[in-house]
């Protein structure tokens, strides 16, 4: 039996606006996929430059064999994993334990009540490439002294956007197998919201796991520095300072063995504060100061 046309302009009708519907439902779908897909998606690079000084007798460098001083820019001549494998993107990756190594987002599921249209719930290995590595030693040629992070100081491409409030800091000495992560910023970004299927606010990728799991991470901040006076030169700890290795001298007035202290950048893709308005933002550098105690 054929339409009328009255019949057919309806059926017309009815096909745009589902058409249109389906379209809108792709927009909001492609506008929700954030967070992970962070500089994933985008060719931004990020130039990250490091520097870090030690005070009173401690000395640093950025080779075992290199050249000892208060202070060395963190390059690609560093030990370890070369940092010439980080070319610049820093693409979302999750872990509680850096020695497991990190994982990124490889799919998303809808997301249930409470929680953003799209979230992330498939993930894989990530690669070298996706977050900063480099090594730094440190020696004196003091009497045994343990040593803290003073200072993580940095700077955000956009202060109403920043970038800041997702990166992480993680400290590894080969010598012990400790680690330690901080977060280099108490600020909030403004549009913070968690996206990973499991877990909530807190909570990070278990690096034992390779199925989305999450556990709760709290990772150390500013409270967990040593007080360092640039201009008497001494240090002093606060209730929570936590020591990251220790240094000592030769016992002659010499420098002792070096302790070597990996350290790892990236931008932590379970934070709550890693959103899609940071897509075109970058941490233009960062320094991370240490003193003997």
């Amino acid at each position: 039996m054929r339409m009328s046309k009255r019949e057919n302009l309806i059926l017309r009708r009815h096909f745009v606006l589902a058409l249109l519907v389906l379209l809108i439902s792709f927009a909001v779908a492609t506008a929700a996929t954030f967070a992970w897909y962070i500089y994933t998606i985008n060719a931004h690079t990020t130039s990250v430059h490091m520097a870090a000084g030690a005070g009173a007798s401690l000395q640093i460098s950025n080779a075992l064999d290199g050249t000892y001083g208060s202070s060395a820019d963190l390059g690609s001549t560093a030990q370890g994993r070369l940092d010439e494998d980080f070319v610049g993107k820093l693409n979302p990756v999750s872990t509680d334990r850096i020695q497991n190594g990190f994982q990124k987002v490889a799919g998303y599921t809808n997301g249930k009540e409470n929680q953003p249209m799209l979230v992330a719930n498939l993930f894989k290995p990530a690669k070298d490439s996706d977050y900063y590595a480099t090594s730094l030693f440190l020696r004196t040629n003091g009497e045994s002294a343990k040593v803290y992070i003073s200072g993580i100081s940095f700077e955000d491409s956009s202060e109403s956007k920043p970038i800041s409030t997702a990166i992480r800091v993680g400290l590894v000495v080969p010598s012990t197998k400790e680690e330690y992560v901080f977060a280099i910023s108490d600020q909030s970004n403004p549009e913070k919201l968690y996206n990973t299927a499991t877990g909530t606010e807190g909570f990070v990728l278990d690096s034992t796991k390779t199925d989305g799991t999450t556990i709760p991470f709290t990772p150390y901040t500013a409270k967990n520095f040593c007080l360092y006076d640039r201009e008497t030169n001494t240090a002093s700890l606060q209730t929570d300072s936590v020591a990251i290795c220790t240094v000592s001298g030769d016992g002659s007035n010499g420098y002792g063995a070096p302790v070597q202290v990996d350290i790892y950048i990236w931008l932590e893709g379970c934070d709550e504060d890693c959103r899609d308005n940071l897509i075109n933002e970058t941490l233009k550098n960062i320094a991370i100061s240490f003193a003997g105690v």
